[in-house]
């Protein structure tokens, strides 16, 4: 009978933690700005419209009609592209591409330039040295300049994208971690844990990484905003997602020439302007997200 009230406590213990937090989490939302409840709006439709895009986009992604650059219609809602494509559609296919590609990008660098930065912070000997010069070689190397090298030779596969695009952004989540990391690593809690025995990663993952959390949260919205950019930008001059793969800044390259018509159809005319839209408007969520974690977790009263 001890042990079926012992679990029964238990499980309450559980179900009122969850509610606490849910409680907590529905009070911190109440009190977000309106711009931090703007951004966490378009993230939200924007993941659902990358998630649900073979079931909300009308027609296929690569799917081709007889008219090309065609007007808004009934049939097509925003237009056809050059080639006759839905224009909407391709929007729709664009947003889980774009997006998703940004983020296992951005996931991937913090995975390994935050490691190499935790390891840096505690190992500041030689292995100290030789990651933080290997990454001021790869920093001082336009990163621009440097993915349209790497993607010339080895190729503009999704892959390819991902792993050169994560290579150099890890540099910056490297500087960043290995900085905060430095002024954890000195702290007399960790001298202790390191005093009774225990491991290098156990260290890093229980004393140093909780306490060095919210910069980096903060570090991996911009984060993704900047890879974000980079890829629509990589895209936009042919070496990025390549075609029939829907991507946004693709379709700003490729519908560039349809700014020409707007004296005659000004709807077609502003057909470049909507993926161009799309991605201003992700990464000004972000940024309006971001700016409100690092509000919350710097400590200051809130004056909203």
């Amino acid at each position: 009978m001890s042990y079926q009230r012992n679990s029964y406590s238990a499980v309450a213990e559980v179900d009122r933690s969850r509610r606490t937090y849910r409680q907590s989490l529905w009070f911190e939302l109440r009190k977000a700005p309106p711009t931090a409840l703007f951004g966490l709006f378009v993230i939200a439709f924007y993941v659902m419209i990358a998630i649900g895009a073979p079931w909300i986009a009308p027609y296929g992604e690569s799917q081709v009609f007889s008219q090309p650059y065609g007007s808004w219609s009934n049939e097509h809602w925003l237009g056809t592209d050059q080639i006759g494509r839905d224009i909407l559609s391709r929007l729709i296919y664009g947003a889980r591409n774009t997006i998703g590609i940004a983020f296992v990008t951005t996931l991937l660098a913090f995975v390994v330039g935050g490691g190499l930065g935790l390891v840096a912070s505690i190992n500041r000997g030689w292995l100290d040295q030789l990651i933080s010069r290997g990454v001021d070689v790869l920093m001082a190397i336009p990163s621009l300049i440097f993915a349209l090298m790497l993607l010339s030779i080895f190729g503009s596969s999704a892959l390819s994208l991902i792993l050169i695009i994560a290579l150099l952004d890890s540099t910056r989540v490297f500087r960043l971690t290995r900085a905060v990391a430095v002024n954890v690593a000195v702290m007399e809690y960790v001298e202790a844990a390191v005093l009774r025995g225990e491991r290098v990663g156990w260290v890093m993952r229980r004393e140093i990484l909780p306490n060095i959390m919210p910069p980096l949260v903060a570090e991996f919205g911009l984060r993704f905003c900047f890879v974000f950019l980079t890829i629509a930008a990589l895209s936009f001059l042919g070496v990025g997602i390549q075609p029939p793969t829907a991507d946004w800044g693709t379709m700003v390259r490729e519908n560039a020439n349809m700014v020409q018509f707007a004296k005659f159809d000004l709807k077609a005319g502003l057909t470049p302007l909507l993926p161009a839209t799309a991605i201003a408007l992700i990464t000004v969520a972000v940024n309006f997200v971001v700016d409100w974690f690092l509000h919350k977790a710097s400590g200051l009263r809130d004056e909203y």
